[in-house]
């Protein structure tokens, strides 16, 4: 089995998924990070595809970022909290990773999920 990513952003505040976030993903070496691609979450908070498909995955670290502030300007919540939300972390083996967002104007968690 080959490893791979996927996230899901949750609106908590609303109650609904986060429709149009853009999501940036880095791959990190020591002190390079080189973007590998940009997304946006679909209607079901979603992207239509995996961040990082299993015919490109390697182990190693990764940085998820997510443009929480656009997101919230854009449905007319505040967004003078959160703005730029980096998650880093370390895919260790092949295996699929998946990375939830679960967002509101004021806090924000995740986890590795299933």
């Amino acid at each position: 089995m080959s490893g791979y990513l996927t996230t899901h952003v949750l609106d908590t505040s609303r109650g609904c998924p986060a429709a149009g976030l853009r999501i940036e993903f880095f791959r990190l070496d020591g002190e390079a990070r080189t973007k590998l691609v940009e997304m946006t979450t679909n209607d079901d908070g979603r992207t239509d595809a995996h961040i990082l498909p299993a015919d490109q995955f390697q182990t190693g670290t990764y940085e998820l970022v997510f443009h929480a502030g656009d997101y919230l300007r854009g449905i007319g919540a505040p967004a003078d909290f959160l703005d730029v939300i980096p998650l880093r972390f370390t895919m260790s083996e092949a295996d699929h990773y998946h990375v939830p967002l679960l967002l509101s104007p004021f806090s924000f968690s995740t986890y590795r999920g299933s």
